[in-house]
């Protein structure tokens, strides 16, 4: 008896369920807001908590200080470190150097990749193109240090590029900025050659045709169809070759000799005055969040 009872009751409490079930899912079916919410819920509090709460709990870290004598940090309210960062002269310029490096990164991707997007959207053929697009995606499948270390080697004093270039005069320019530009502009060159890559696979052929049908030069058509259509997506693979280059002090650590930059100075600082580190780390995420400003005028996020 007591058996048949409880196969009973569970018998009885599935369609229960099953309806439960049913009802639940006809409300997200009639409430996609709802829907989408559930859906983003929890990658939302991830965002929030993990990387808005790092920046706010950052951001709160800088108005404090360190004792001179034990170098402990205490929460003390006040301006002397955001003060430090903007009157000393030497975190002026290294900020602008910084500033300088990743401008030039990107400069420097934007003339290499644009050849070589537009052979490969334009001119390679289908095998062609397939093979060329997993060359430029290859060199992201290696290690960062890896790479890195291999320039280390190329640049070095009697290293590769002194080999290669001794017939003709051409010496290496060893560690420091040049060498942290040369080597930022290649580990991030793929980031700016697939967006423009993607920009002008989606160029209508039409355009060309209706120039050329025109008389328009080849340079006139590069100036008047192509860079105008193309020129979102190169400022969308900025946004990478640009913040990447403005928070990398790794690569300034192998082979930029003396060179400071941002993330070195924050680094040193981070053991010894965790404050004024702190308010070094907002410097270079006010600059990216006003390029980010800047770049989104352009309709170039809508391509990313």
């Amino acid at each position: 008896m007591t058996t048949s009872t409880t196969t009973t009751t569970t018998t009885a409490a599935r369609p229960r369920r099953r309806g439960g079930l049913r009802r639940v899912a006809a409300v997200l079916h009639r409430r996609a807001g709802l829907r989408l919410a559930l859906l983003l819920s929890a990658p939302m509090a991830w965002l929030v908590l993990a990387y808005l709460g790092s920046l706010a709990v950052l951001l709160l870290s800088a108005f404090w200080a360190v004792d001179d004598f034990t170098y402990d940090v205490v929460r003390v309210w006040n301006t002397a470190n955001f003060h430090t960062v903007l009157t000393e002269p030497v975190y002026r310029t290294v900020a602008l150097r910084t500033l300088g490096i990743a401008a030039a990164v990107t400069v420097i991707d934007a003339v290499v990749a644009f050849p070589m997007a537009f052979y490969l959207a334009r001119i390679a053929r289908p095998r062609t193109r397939k093979l060329l697009v997993v060359a430029v995606l290859t060199p992201l499948w290696a290690s960062y240090l890896v790479k890195t270390y291999a320039w280390r080697v190329i640049l070095s004093q009697g290293g590769v590029l002194d080999w290669l270039g001794r017939p003709f005069g051409v010496s290496s320019p060893g560690y420091g900025t040049t060498a942290v530009i040369v080597v930022l502009a290649y580990l991030w060159l793929p980031y700016m050659i697939l967006p423009v890559y993607a920009g002008l696979e989606n160029l209508p052929a039409n355009l060309l045709d209706a120039s050329a049908d025109l008389g328009a030069s080849a340079g006139r058509t590069f100036r008047s169809v192509v860079l105008p259509q193309v020129l979102p997506s190169v400022f969308a693979g900025s946004v990478f070759t640009f913040s990447l280059s403005l928070g990398d002090y790794i690569t300034v650590r192998i082979v930029g000799g003396k060179t400071q930059v941002l993330g070195t100075a924050i680094a040193d600082n981070v053991t010894l005055n965790l404050p004024l580190a702190a308010a070094l780390s907002c410097v270079p995420v006010v600059m990216i969040v006003g390029y980010l400003l800047a770049v989104r005028r352009t309709g170039a996020l809508d391509s990313l």
